[in-house]
């Protein structure tokens, strides 16, 4: 019998020796199919058209008579004053009501402008999220400044009207992308 467990012994320490080492720690951006990194800048076509998309917002948005009682995206709103790990959170909440108004807005006579650079902000979105979970399943919640714009975020559809949620989304396209993509992008090197 005693000869038995050795056997056991030796075949289960021997299979944990090839399985290699345990990992202490999950990693952070390195995950497979996580190429969020390529977004430190967008390619000045991209960034065209883009700007043809929103000079057709701003163009549509002023023949309607829209007042807006408050910003959505404050002068305040950078994301280098977060955390790094909360950074991609408020950015994959920030993409995900642009593309809700903005293809909301796609379904008018702004179609044709906005499919590309929808379909960019979604491939961004998927990038984002490849990386790991937006919201972390485990350790730290979202508090303080984090918190307070996700809840503006996702209130926003409820309270401002949807020329004012259009108007802010139009008027934040350009810092989303150059701003707070670039940084989560940058992770650490973010300053």
């Amino acid at each position: 019998m005693a000869a038995a467990w050795s056997v056991v012994l030796v075949t289960v320490v021997l299979g944990l020796a090839r399985a290699g080492p345990v990992p202490t720690s999950k990693p952070t951006t390195a995950w497979r199919g996580c190429h969020i990194g390529s977004f430190k800048s967008l390619s000045p076509r991209e960034l065209e058209t883009f700007k043809r998309a929103k000079d057709a917002l701003e163009e549509s948005l002023s023949l309607q008579n829209w007042r807006c009682s408050s910003r959505l995206f404050p002068r305040p709103w950078d994301l280098r004053q977060l955390q790094v790990w909360e950074r991609p959170v408020a950015l994959d909440a920030e993409l995900a009501l642009t593309l809700k108004v903005l293809g909301a807005v796609a379904d008018t006579a702004l179609g044709d402008v906005l499919d590309q650079p929808l379909r960019t902000l979604r491939h961004i979105r998927s990038q984002l999220q490849a990386c790991g979970p937006a919201q972390p399943t485990a350790g730290p919640r979202p508090r303080g400044r984090l918190q307070h714009w996700l809840h503006r975020l996702q209130e926003a559809p409820r309270k401002e009207s949807p020329g004012c949620l259009e108007a802010s989304v139009t008027f934040n396209l350009f810092r989303l992308l150059t701003r707070d993509l670039k940084c989560v992008a940058s992770g650490h090197h973010c300053a």
